[in-house]
C-alpha cells in the first residue's frame, strides 16, 4: 500500500539492472520502500544489484526473466504478487540501443530490438496491469525516451521502438482510468548509462541519479509524464512544430 504522501512500499523492477532502474530503487529506498522483486536476464549483474539493494535495508525477491519471453509473464506476476502481497509500483526499465555506426541495423536486429523496447514489455505491462485492477491501486512507470516523441534519423530503430512503447502506454493509461490502477511515462533525455558508454551527449543531458530525483517527484504529486531534466518538456513541444526540412538537418 503507498504511504500517505503516496509513494510505494512495494516495487516490481523489470529491467533492474539498468542504471536508471537501480537509481530509482535508491531514490525510493529513502522515501518508505520496504520490498521489493528485481528481475533482468543477466543473472549475475542481477546478484550484483541484489546485493547492492539488500545493502540499503529492502527486502528482496529476484527472478531471471527476458522480457521478449512473452509465455513466461503469467508465471512471473503471480510470482511477484506473491513475494509482495501487494504490488504499489511496477517500474518497466528494460531497452536497448541499436549498434553505434553509420549502418542501421538490419532485420534480425530491428526485431529483436523492437522485442526488447516495445512489444515484450507491453506485453508485461498488460499481465500487470490485469493484477493493480483486480487490486484496485497501483502505478505502472514506463520507461520511455524523448527520442519516442518525435524520431530522427540518427537513432530511428530506437526511436521508433520507444515511441511504439510511448503510444501504448498513453493508450493504457486511458484504459485503466477509473480503475485504481495508474500509468507513468517517464520520457529521459540522453542519460548518462552503461548503454550510452562511449557515445557524444546530446544537449541537456542527464545522470541517472537525477532521472531518479524526477521520477520520485512525480510520484509523489501524482504526475502522470515526467521529462527528465523537466525544461525537455518545453524543448521537445516546440521541436515537434519544427519543419521536416529542417528537422532532418539537426546534428546529430
Amino acid at each position: 500500500m503507498n504511504d500517505a504522501l503516496g509513494m510505494p512500499q512495494t516495487a516490481v523492477v523489470v529491467g533492474a539492472t539498468s542504471d536508471i532502474a537501480r537509481s530509482i530503487v535508491r531514490e525510493l529506498a529513502g522515501r518508505r520502500l520496504s520490498k521489493v522483486v528485481l528481475t533482468g536476464r543477466d543473472e549475475a549483474r542481477l546478484d550484483a544489484v541484489d546485493e547492492e539493494v539488500a545493502a540499503l535495508g529492502i527486502a528482496t525477491h529476484t527472478k531471471v526473466l527476458d522480457v521478449t519471453d512473452v509465455a513466461a509473464h503469467s508465471a512471473f506476476v503471480k510470482r511477484a504478487a506473491d513475494a509482495l502481497g501487494q504490488v504499489d509500483l511496477v517500474v518497466m526499465a528494460v531497452g536497448a540501443l541499436e549498434p553505434d555506426g553509420p549502418e542501421p541495423p538490419g532485420p534480425v536486429e530491428t526485431a529483436e530490438l523492437f522485442a526488447t523496447n516495445c512489444t515484450g514489455p507491453a506485453a508485461l505491462l498488460t499481465a500487470f496491469a490485469k493484477l493493480l485492477c483486480d487490486q484496485g491501486q497501483g502505478r505502472l512507470l514506463v520507461l520511455s525516451s524523448v527520442a519516442a516523441v518525435r524520431v530522427r534519423r540518427v537513432n530511428y530503430p530506437y526511436g521508433a521502438s520507444k515511441a511504439g512503447l510511448d503510444a501504448f502506454a498513453q493508450g493504457l493509461s486511458m484504459g485503466l482510468e477509473g480503475t485504481g490502477a495508474s500509468v507513468v511515462i517517464v520520457r529521459p533525455g540522453w542519460v548518462a548509462t552503461r548503454l550510452t558508454e562511449g557515445r557524444a551527449p546530446a544537449p541537456f543531458a542527464t545522470t541517472p541519479d537525477a532521472v531518479a530525483r524526477d521520477v520520485a517527484a512525480a510520484l509523489e504529486r501524482g504526475t502522470s509524464v515526467v521529462w527528465s531534466p523537466p525544461v525537455l518538456r518545453f524543448v521537445f513541444g516546440a521541436l515537434q512544430f519544427l519543419p521536416r526540412a529542417l528537422w532532418r538537418r539537426l546534428p546529430s
